[in-house]
């Protein structure tokens, strides 16, 4: 029989997925944490500050599992894809009118973007998902934006003259307006993310590590 109190004092400090379930062994929620130990007791201690969402999950867990991961970025990747697969119904709660979202690589673009749609085009763009959770999606989105340094704006073509936004001046974008980009060089930080959001995140994670490292010698 599983021991909520005993399996909980085995759990390791580190990042990860978790998974929750009911009587029935269905996994009725999935959720990343950058400590499995501190994240999944935090369900199993006392529900004054808990959302009536999350009391009520809690009633139903009669165990749970976890997935270890090399990395936050590990996990929430790992996450997208075990809500994919399960579904479970404590995740999201989607309107009649609403689909899945998808993170969609608009590769007929000059200079490609990475952003979130719930629309399935026939445009030579690439698609990764459905996702379940809209909010994970977003996650991954801005992430991969600042990581690789991709375009946001939807503007294709840049008058001479063209102001570069706020993303420009704060090294958030390469600056495509302003007419100096490699376009080779950005093409392999799209293959990056691409790489990122097909499982193969080790070279997107390293150079992270990377910069993280450098900024902290600052």
């Amino acid at each position: 029989m599983f021991d909520i109190k005993e399996e909980l004092k085995k759990l390791p400090d580190s990042p990860g997925c978790y998974l929750h379930k009911d009587e029935f062994g269905q996994i009725i929620y999935v959720g990343k944490a950058v400590s499995l130990r501190n994240r999944v007791r935090q369900y199993f201690q006392s529900p004054k500050n808990q959302t009536p969402k999350t009391r009520e999950m809690v009633k139903h867990i009669k165990e749970f599992e976890y997935i270890a991961a090399g990395s936050e970025m590990e996990a929430l990747i790992l996450e997208c894809n075990l809500i994919k697969r399960y579904r479970p119904k404590y995740n999201i709660v989607l309107r009649d009118d609403k689909t899945y979202p998808y993170i969609k690589v608009t590769l007929k673009e000059e200079y490609p973007r990475v952003l979130k749609t719930r629309r399935l085009v026939n445009d030579g763009s690439r698609y990764f998902g459905p996702y379940a959770d809209a909010g994970s999606v977003n996650s991954i989105v801005s992430l991969l934006n600042s990581a690789c340094c991709l375009k946001r704006c939807n503007a294709q073509s840049f008058p001479e003259g063209f102001t570069p936004c706020l993303n420009y001046h704060i090294h958030e974008c390469r600056g495509i307006c302003r007419g100096d980009v490699d376009r080779e060089e950005y093409m392999r930080s799209v293959g990056k993310a691409m790489d990122f959001l097909a499982g193969r995140d080790r070279e997107l994670q390293k150079e992270l590590e990377e910069k993280m490292r450098r900024a902290s010698e600052v």
